[in-house]
């Protein structure tokens, strides 16, 4: 049995049945209605529909990042036991947690001379983050050494595609990533943008496609473009949301008669609280694994 642990945050957007099942480890980060705060826990404290209802119906919403106390905190369990760490963060791209995990790292360094404890950007986010954390699951199952491990994963993180497409501008709109008089020509217009998770981990608009329909097409297109030996991609391929089901069932049933040696259905999870926060409800995601993202 491996001595070290897979470990990640709550914004790999996976369930907590996952995570228990994957044996990886997690840590939350925080978000706010109205003012109150709440660790961002996978829905288990407010539900997701619950807050994106909360969203809809005018909420102010905000995020806070794991600050080092806390990791501090959450590696010293681990370390204290004898178990070594590999801890992926959510997109540095994306947020600045990765310097508080880097520096609770180099304080308990000095605590535990003999223990291993290593931190990477994982330059991923939401269930794109959670594709990366089950693959590496699978390397410690297999046998791999922290190292080996930790290795691949700076190598391959990269080769994770995030496509995103959202229908409701409002929050886009609200956050300051789409201009008031864009959102309001893009709202009436039915536009529908394309965004993707670029080589530095950062979120690009990419493309506008007038329609839901037509963007449905077009994000399993990107994945037809992209996907590790195209149309014949045998990976995993995971899908979020945020409060829009029946758009991500469509682009799964898309995703399944295009791909037909995919490992296994597509899973479909929750856009969690923290990246929620800032899309709002109406956004649709696709991960797969395909060649090196660019900028």
């Amino acid at each position: 049995m491996t001595n070290y642990i897979l470990s990640c945050c709550s914004t790999a957007d996976l369930t907590q049945e996952h995570f228990a099942q994957r044996d990886i480890h997690y840590l939350c980060f925080h978000y706010f209605l109205d003012g109150v705060g709440y660790p961002d826990d996978l829905g288990q404290t407010v539900p997701f529909d619950k807050f994106y209802q909360a969203m809809v119906d005018g909420a102010d919403t905000r995020t806070s990042q794991v600050n080092v106390e806390e990791y501090v905190a959450y590696f010293e369990k681990f370390l204290s036991e004898g178990k070594d760490i590999l801890h992926l963060t959510l997109s540095g791209g994306l947020s600045g947690t990765i310097n508080s995990a880097r520096i609770a790292a180099e304080e308990l360094r000095a605590r535990y001379p003999e223990r291993k404890l290593y931190v990477m950007d994982s330059l991923t986010v939401a269930s794109g983050y959670g594709l990366l954390m089950d693959k590496l699951a699978d390397l410690r199952d297999e046998g791999k050494t922290i190292e080996e491990v930790r290795d691949w994963a700076e190598a391959n993180k990269n080769r994770v595609h995030h496509w995103f497409f959202s229908t409701d501008l409002t929050f886009f709109i609200k956050g300051g990533r789409v201009s008031k008089v864009s959102g309001w020509f893009g709202t009436a217009l039915h536009i529908c943008p394309l965004l993707n998770v670029n080589s530095e981990g950062k979120l690009i608009p990419r493309e506008k496609h007038r329609g839901k329909a037509k963007v449905i097409r077009q994000i399993v297109k990107k994945m037809e473009e992209h996907a590790q030996g195209g149309l014949d991609y045998s990976g995993k391929c995971y899908i979020s949301h945020s409060a829009c089901l029946e758009d991500a069932q469509a682009v799964a049933k898309l995703v399944e008669e295009r791909f037909p040696k995919l490992n296994g259905k597509v899973a479909i999870y929750s856009i969690g609280t923290t990246i929620g926060s800032h899309t709002g409800p109406g956004t649709v995601a696709l991960y797969f694994w395909g060649d090196e993202r660019s900028l």
